[in-house]
């Protein structure tokens, strides 16, 4: 090749290669601060495609454990009020069985059906303010089976429909009209007593069974959640040791280019020598 001034072509070569290991420099550089192995999507299109579509099923599968813990709060709150509900009814049996025996008089067993009288308001006010957020639990005011979604897709199968809402007010478990002002209204309490104390038992196990299928729910998300966000972290986060070392390449190139080019754009100076 012979000598030239206007063009130099070692000079163009080493720009070239600079301008290369500019950019290797730099992609690495934002690797290392934002985490990511794919910055740009002609990085790995596909890549790219494949995590942006798990990063969405992630996503919906964390609002998906939230609902189901959700869930299983709400029926927590309906089961601490069922449980404080139980404890009246057995204390008015206790009254009730106090109340037959003629040990006490009918003066002290007015006594007792002042506290008796008590304790069914109490009842009766828990079911009536037992509520989750808005939603009343133990009033009998369900609105029908409710649904929780706990997947991160459409479809019939990513949702949970159970009732988690029970009747437990004074006239629905059959204590409206106990007393133990007499011995034979104390006896009758019993009776009454024992079948509401089986009614709440039943709203607290029909709670129970749903509660325990959420926990499985929950259990199940929650292993869905930690796969698919190893996969997308296998796919697109930054392997730090890997970029680290294409940073450090890329500087020494990047480096040695600008000395080459240096080196280059002195070329043409050469001409001089050649000139009288």
């Amino acid at each position: 090749m012979g000598l030239r001034i206007n063009t130099n072509i070692a000079s163009i070569d080493a720009q070239r290669q600079l301008f290369k290991n500019q950019a290797k420099m730099e992609h690495a550089e934002e690797a290392l601060a934002s985490g990511h192995r794919i910055i740009h999507a002609s990085d790995d299109a596909a890549g790219l495609a494949i995590s942006e579509n798990i990063r969405g099923q992630v996503a919906g599968l964390k609002m998906a454990k939230q609902n189901a813990l959700n869930a299983q709060s709400m029926l927590q709150v309906s089961e601490g009020g069922l449980n404080e509900i139980t404890n009246i009814l057995i204390r008015l049996r206790e009254l009730g069985v106090e109340a037959s025996s003629d040990t006490v008089s009918d003066h002290e067993r007015k006594f007792l059906d002042e506290e008796a009288q008590q304790l069914k308001q109490e009842s009766n006010r828990i079911a009536m303010s037992t509520r989750f957020g808005r939603k009343l639990l133990l009033s009998g005011d369900d609105g029908g089976v409710m649904e929780f979604q706990v997947g991160a897709f459409a479809g019939k199968e990513n949702i949970v429909k159970a009732r988690v809402t029970g009747d437990a007010r004074n006239s629905a478990i059959g204590i409206d009209g106990v007393s133990v002002a007499d011995k034979d209204s104390a006896r009758d309490t019993l009776s009454a007593v024992d079948q509401a104390i089986e009614k709440v038992g039943k709203i607290r196990a029909d709670f129970g069974a749903v509660q325990s299928r959420l926990h499985s729910v929950n259990d199940n998300v929650e292993i869905q959640y930690e796969n698919l966000s190893a996969a997308k972290s296998r796919i697109a986060d930054a392997d730090v040791a890997d970029e680290s070392a294409k940073l450090t390449q890329a500087q020494i190139l990047h480096q040695a280019a600008i000395a080459t080019l240096a080196q280059a754009n002195t070329n043409p100076m050469s001409a001089l020598k050649l000139i009288p």
